[in-house]
């Protein structure tokens, strides 16, 4: 099987082109070429497939090896892949888990356009919120001072997250409108680099508590930028993930 290998701020993807639908959607195999040491190593798998529609389809796998909600980085990843494939140009609209996408593409750097979300809840001193996929955020004094893996399990397995699971991002505020956070990721059950869905939820939260449309977080693989419009109710429309994707190499695997 030909493979692509793409990462954005460090959240790293296998790509696979799937139009011709040959890929086995097996949750061991998925999980083998995630694997840092038995496969190709990544934080997911990502399939592009036709749409009838749209310009393609997104699949996400996370390292478990199963189908999960949202990933905003890996969405920035396959839109930087099917540039490459030479399906797209600089904008394009693609369906995932979460529904319709739009996004653009210029000098390596992708703009996601993501859901709407319909409110923030507090939960006590926290945050839930859903950006495609369910985040806690969780502001810290020092985000560098955080045993993000063990606090970060801890908390995904609380009530009532427990069944279902919760990414958790810790967030420090660094000045109005630029934040630094660090992300617990279910499913692969560990700190990553980087999430986008994640860095748009704790954007979200500082955009809410500081009357702002813009913001820059700082993830630990780089850079990421969350623009969005709250409107009167509380809720966020328009809401773009901006950041770098790139193709880190390709190979060949039997599978």
């Amino acid at each position: 099987m030909e493979f692509f290998k793409y990462q954005g701020t460090g959240n790293d993807f296998i790509m696979v082109d799937n139009r011709s639908l040959s890929f086995p959607k097996s949750q061991e195999i998925i999980e083998r070429l995630c694997h840092r040491r038995f496969g190709i190593g990544a934080d997911g798998l990502i399939l592009l497939e036709d749409s009838r529609e749209y310009d393609f389809q997104m699949v996400y796998y996370n390292s478990d090896g199963a189908q999960s909600t949202m990933c905003g980085n890996g969405g920035r990843c396959i839109v930087a892949f099917a540039h490459d494939l030479g399906l797209i140009s600089s904008s394009c609209r693609f369906m995932a888990v979460d529904g319709l996408h739009h996004a653009t593409i210029r000098n390596g750097s992708v703009a996601l356009g993501m859901v709407d979300v319909s409110a923030i809840h507090p939960h006590g001193e926290e945050f839930i919120l859903n950006t495609g996929s369910p985040h806690l955020v969780c502001p810290v004094e020092k985000v560098s001072e955080i045993e993000v893996a063990s606090l970060g399990r801890y908390k995904r397995n609380e009530e009532p997250f427990k069944k279902e699971g919760i990414n958790v991002n810790f967030s420090q505020e660094l000045s109005p409108g630029r934040i630094k956070i660090r992300t617990y990721e279910r499913g692969v059950e560990d700190e990553t680099f980087s999430c986008g869905t994640g860095a748009t939820a704790a954007a979200l939260v500082h955009m809410s508590r500081h009357g702002l449309c813009e913001v820059a977080v700082e993830v630990v693989g780089g850079e990421l930028t969350i623009r969005g419009r709250q409107k009167t109710d509380g809720s966020f429309e328009n809401i773009w993930l901006e950041g770098p994707a790139k193709n880190v190499f390709k190979g060949e695997i039997l599978v």
